[in-house]
């Protein structure tokens, strides 16, 4: 946070704009993250926020949280349209960045609504817009009236909004399964494809299983999504006596859900988590840019 550098009179009045701040940062992070699906960038518009509330007239806010709220929110937006151009200049898959919940269970403590990385994903495809309304609503419960206050709305746009993102993630979403039976088809689909035991896998997948590798053209990773039950078994089938040589690997908690950490002579360099539903294992999300998997590696 920025140093204090005002007057002795307004000495007071910035600590307890920083108290304020620090005690809802949380709660921001929460916001921007799950708008963005990335630390860095979420942190960067929390650091806006905290410059615009430092300057601000404070005397004319009412509600210290829902000003914050609304200031992460409108600029989450701006990041999110130009980011969205960025992604699509993304080399290969491009997956929402981990976010180790074990170290900071806050994150998910309310609600881990928007949370899962495989639900992340899916809402690159809402407008910023939409994606501001649904995890407002979703996530944090706002009420409609606040949500079109935001968002700068109607109350019956901001209803649409929430209605269209329920929407267009329901046609793609799937019911998920308890964090223990989570945990033993990663713990199964890992031990299966360090031995490339193709029938094994094949069991665990869905018919649709899609494999997504995340190295964003820094470290060698496949560039296109693998689809379907028997390709993605194959594909972790070929690379059983190649990737997992030497491998450790660790269990971890990205997003609220159970993952995994790998590494090589003691660094981490992929972190890898899946997607399941009733019917198996529908995502596979193989984490390997190492700007992405950092705070997971540390």
């Amino acid at each position: 946070m920025p140093s204090n550098d005002n007057p002795p009179d307004d000495t007071e009045d910035l600590r307890e704009a920083e108290a304020v701040f620090r005690d809802a940062h949380g709660y921001l992070f929460g916001i921007a993250y799950r708008m963005l699906g990335t630390v860095g960038e979420a942190e960067d518009v929390l650091q806006e926020a905290w410059i615009r509330w430092q300057t601000y007239d404070r005397s004319r806010v009412e509600n210290p949280l829902a000003f914050l709220a609304t200031t992460v929110t409108r600029l989450a937006i701006n990041v999110l349209q130009s980011a969205r151009v960025r992604r699509q200049a993304y080399v290969g898959p491009w997956i929402p960045e981990p976010v180790d919940t074990s170290a900071d269970p806050a994150l998910g403590a309310e609600n881990a609504e928007a949370l899962e990385v495989a639900v992340l994903m899916l809402m690159e495809k809402l407008t910023p817009t939409e994606r501001a309304a649904y995890v407002l609503r979703e996530a944090f419960g706002y009420p409609y009236e606040q949500i079109a206050e935001i968002v700068g709305q109607t109350s019956a746009n901001a209803r649409q909004l929430v209605s269209r993102a329920r929407k267009h993630l329901a046609a793609e979403k799937r019911a998920g399964v308890p964090a223990e039976d989570h945990r033993r088809f990663l713990t199964a689909f890992v031990a299966a494809a360090q031995e490339g035991e193709v029938a094994v896998l094949e069991k665990l997948l869905t018919e649709d299983a899609v494999s997504y590798s995340d190295g964003g053209g820094v470290v060698r990773a496949s560039k296109f999504p693998v689809v379907g039950r028997h390709r993605v078994a194959k594909y972790y089938h070929g690379f059983a006596d190649r990737f997992w040589v030497g491998v450790t690997v660790a269990p971890a908690e990205a997003n609220g859900r159970p993952a995994v950490s790998l590494s090589r002579d003691g660094a981490v360099f992929a972190v890898l988590t899946v997607s399941v539903t009733p019917d198996g294992i529908d995502r596979v999300l193989v984490m390997m840019n190492p700007s992405k998997i950092a705070a997971m590696a540390g």
